[in-house]
């Protein structure tokens, strides 16, 4: 499975569980918000009960009687005063019945702390509960009207009969609740993140191990015929023919060339040592390799040079060299056999504390959508290509050199210019 896939699922992953977190959300809150409005429902009907008259009948018989008993004579005074008392404090706690089971029960009892206020008909605020006296103003009361349309209630009887209204707001619990759906997707969004991370880094090493293997046994596998090579080479030098001590010659340098690059290849996945070097030499002499190799290669190719002398970096031979002669093979791919005014232009220029290092092709460019694929490994727009050398290039550049290698520019049919940004070392004591 790619990357890209893999990103794609991970996503569809985080947006399905993060949508059915809200909708299963927005359920207990609707459910919650009934239970509520079920509470203040309660205490609003509380409040309407509590502000009628009850037990009218009842209470006037009780007066009548404390009435006829204050009344009657021969009664000593004593007794009629504690007759009456009693009649009084039935009557009063007949009036006072629901006032103290709303007190009781469901003012001081109430666990839902849901915010409400209670206004008449103007909406002048009468009382509140759950909200602080500062907070009480008619910005308060649109607000709560605005979450929860209001309760109506009528208080008392007849001509004395008042119509109020009450109104809530959402209690603590249903307010986090709406916000949970966020905080989990939030959560979600960072462990899938760094799931992702991790086994992105998983496969990074993976391959990296697979390249530190492949060239390795690469190395390897040079060894024994080049120390053959070299032992055919012996042989031939003790000819006293002049054209075969020349094809010896050019012989013995393509096999040191060989020597070099199983050392190369050997070094992938090593440290590698830097020194501070001049750039313009290291580069001179790959330049001066590949003129002497263009003729066989059927490119008639122009390599141009503007090479800045006196600068230097900290730099690894071999791995540097490797990976600019990687930058030239794929600028002559990239240039057609039949092209005229063909050319590769290496140019060096400082930039503050930079040195920029220009590669430039009059090949066929390389389109926008490709620009940043040509760099991972297997991607090739090749018939038979590996997709190895700019990965391997990069990897030199970046990871064992801390610099930057990018395609500064480049449009099809108006060739491409890679680009190197290394770190100066102005160290003249240092060759």
């Amino acid at each position: 499975m790619t990357s890209g896939r893999m990103r794609i699922l991970l996503i569809l992953l985080l947006v399905f569980i993060g949508l059915g977190s809200f909708i299963y959300t927005q359920y207990l809150v609707s459910r919650l918000r009934n239970k509520e409005r079920m509470s203040v429902e309660l205490w609003a009907k509380a409040i309407e009960y509590n502000g009628t008259p009850q037990n009218v009948d009842t209470r006037n018989e009780l007066k009548n009687m404390a009435n006829d008993i204050e009344s009657q004579p021969g009664i000593p005074e004593v007794k009629k005063k504690h007759w009456v008392q009693e009649l009084q404090r039935a009557e009063v706690d007949l009036a006072n019945a629901a006032l103290d089971f709303v007190a009781s029960e469901l003012i001081i009892k109430n666990r839902f702390e849901i915010p409400s206020i209670v206004t008449d008909s103007t909406r002048s605020i009468l009382y509140s509960r759950n909200i602080k006296k500062s907070r009480l103003n008619q910005s308060l009361v649109d607000k709560l009207a605005k979450i929860n349309n209001p309760i109506k209630i009528v208080v008392g009887t007849g001509s004395k009969s008042q119509k109020q209204y009450v109104y809530y707001g959402e209690s603590a619990t249903v307010k986090l609740l709406r916000y949970l759906p966020y905080l989990q997707f939030g959560l979600l969004a960072i462990f899938l993140g760094l799931a992702y991370y991790s086994w992105s880094g998983v496969k990074k090493t993976e391959q990296s191990n697979l390249w530190v293997g492949m060239a390795r046994e690469a190395a390897h596998q040079l060894g024994t015929p080049i120390s053959s090579l070299l032992g055919w080479i012996a042989l031939l030098k003790e000819s006293d023919d002049i054209n075969t001590q020349n094809i010896v010659h050019e012989l013995e340098q393509d096999v040191e060339r060989l020597q070099d690059v199983a050392d190369r290849f050997n070094k992938i996945g090593s440290e590698p040592e830097l020194r501070v070097q001049r750039i313009s030499s290291i580069l001179n002499e790959v330049i001066v390799y590949m003129e002497r190799r263009m003729p066989q290669l059927g490119k008639n190719v122009q390599i141009r040079k503007n090479l800045e002398y006196d600068v230097k970096a900290n730099i690894n031979k071999d791995l540097f060299q490797w990976a600019i002669e990687n930058l030239i093979k794929n600028a002559l791919d990239a240039i057609d056999v039949n092209q005229k005014g063909a050319y590769i232009s290496v140019k060096t220029y400082r930039n503050e504390d930079d040195l920029i290092i220009d590669i430039e092709d009059s090949g066929k460019g390389i389109e926008k959508k490709y620009q940043k694929e040509i760099f991972k490994p297997g991607f090739s727009t090749k018939k038979r290509g590996w997709g190895l050398g700019l990965s391997l290039t990069k990897r030199i550049v970046e990871e064992y050199h801390n610099g930057k290698l990018i395609v500064a520019h480049s449009s099809p049919g108006k060739g491409t210019t890679f680009r190197i940004t290394l770190k100066m070392n102005n160290d003249r004591s240092k060759a």
